[in-house]
């Protein structure tokens, strides 16, 4: 059974990808964060795999925060139609804002800015600066290589816990609505 979160920061990439199931799965996960009364904190723009889940949330009456540092305002396209949006000084400014207005962190598709939110929420989980749930959306098997890099950083003696408690990996964004 869903274990309910109230707000989730999404991660993922401000271009929509090759792979049609990155658009669909972004999709689907707006549509079910809206149903679910989740709210989205998000990066702020229009454009990409972001703009797909911030549309979707609005089209579906969904509540939609974006964070977004000035410097990208005019590069991705700021959203004219979020409930709220923050514009902060830089990224390690946006990272943070993001980080405590949400309870939960579920990651889609992206490049490196995304790598680059995934891996410090992981790291800040590590060090017990915060303890969020991190969901993995590995559309299409998007992920499976950092999966294995992370597995193979475990056996290599660099992770303090079990790299399986770092992050929920779910195929279909579906999933992270049927897990405690």
């Amino acid at each position: 059974m869903f274990s309910k979160f109230k707000s989730a920061a999404v991660f993922c990439g401000s271009k929509p990808g090759l792979n049609p199931v990155f658009i669909q799965h972004a999709s689907a996960l707006g549509k079910l964060l809206a149903l679910n009364q989740v709210t989205l904190v998000y990066g702020g723009g229009n454009s990409g795999l972001m703009g797909v889940v911030a549309n979707e949330m609005l089209d579906n009456g969904g509540q939609v925060v974006g964070v977004m540092p000035d410097l990208l305002i005019q590069r991705e396209f700021r959203h004219d139609r979020l409930s709220q949006l923050h514009v902060v000084e830089d990224m390690h400014a946006r990272k943070k804002l993001m980080y405590s207005l949400c309870e939960a962190v579920i990651i889609l598709p992206g490049g490196l800015g995304t790598f680059d939110e995934m891996i410090e929420v992981m790291a800040w989980n590590s060090l017990s600066i915060h303890n969020k749930r991190i969901f993995v959306i590995n559309s299409g098997g998007f992920f499976d290589l950092f999966i294995q890099q992370m597995q193979r950083v475990q056996e290599n003696g660099f992770l303090y816990g079990d790299v399986s408690g770092a992050f929920e990996v779910v195929d279909f964004p579906e999933k992270i609505f049927s897990t405690k």
